[in-house]
């Protein structure tokens, strides 16, 4: 099983499988129920979640009825616990949407829920992220995860998400981590092979390996940057029952007032 996924997330461009997912592994799913693990986001319970990764899949990770991930169960509870987002109807502009926050993020913002990627064909708008086409101040809430490893300039994709937020607006931006992380962020434009991209930054369609100077890239963007160890807050048996990633630091992201 590990291995046939590492091969199909491999092989299969992402839109593609954006499109069959969903029903291929609720079939899995009705054979995986129990009650050792729970997705937060649906509430549903298992024996175990199924693996996933691209080159070392990693055990017990995906649900298959939500499609999350260990860091999309995590960033549910700490927009929960720890931000108004469910607390009131938000302007969002929500870019290469997680399909397992789709359906609850638009029940909570309604017609205000904007998504958007360059090719995804479950986004409401085609868009590129180095050029945002939306008005300055228009959005209380941004959300762009796993996405600046692939760009071009994340820096100016961050100062458009900037530009895009409403003063005292505020955005979660993740990246991935491969150990051993650097201190500097490393990047080498003439890198353009794909085995090659994969060897040095982890994956074969990554432009850049992120290290710890990470937000302060965020904050050339004009940003204050909060790094929230959130995962330490929470207590172990929840770590393991939503089987939740152990060292992921959540970058809260806010644009002054002034």
């Amino acid at each position: 099983m590990k291995y046939l996924i590492s091969l199909i997330l491999r092989k299969v461009p992402r839109r593609h499988l954006q499109r069959v997912n969903g029903p291929l592994l609720k079939i899995a799913g009705l054979f995986l129920r129990g009650d050792t693990v729970t997705c937060p986001i649906i509430g549903r319970s298992y024996r175990k979640f199924l693996p996933y990764g691209r080159v070392h899949p990693r055990a017990n990770a995906l649900c298959p009825d939500s499609l999350s991930l260990e860091r999309h169960r995590l960033l549910w509870l700490y927009l929960k616990s720890r931000t108004n987002f469910f607390r009131q109807p938000l302007h969002f502009l929500h870019i290469a949407p997680e399909q397992c926050f789709m359906k609850p993020f638009a029940h909570q913002h309604g017609d205000g829920y904007i998504t958007a990627d360059l090719e995804s064909p479950l986004a409401k708008v085609k868009m590129d992220v180095h050029e945002i086409p939306f008005a300055n101040n228009t959005f209380d809430v941004a959300m762009c995860n796993h996405v600046m490893e692939h760009v071009e300039d994340d820096i100016k994709a961050m100062r458009e998400i900037y530009r895009t937020l409403k003063p005292g607006g505020w955005a979660i931006m993740q990246v991935p981590f491969f150990n051993p992380i650097p201190e500097t962020t490393f990047e080498d434009g003439s890198i353009t092979d794909p085995q090659e991209r994969e060897k040095v930054y982890g994956q074969d369609d990554h432009v850049r390996l992120y290290g710890y100077d990470y937000p302060d890239r965020i904050r050339k963007a004009g940003f204050k940057v909060a790094e929230d160890d959130f995962i330490h807050t929470l207590p172990e048996a929840d770590v393991t029952r939503y089987a939740l990633p152990r060292d992921e630091v959540i970058f809260f992201c806010e644009k002054p007032l002034s």
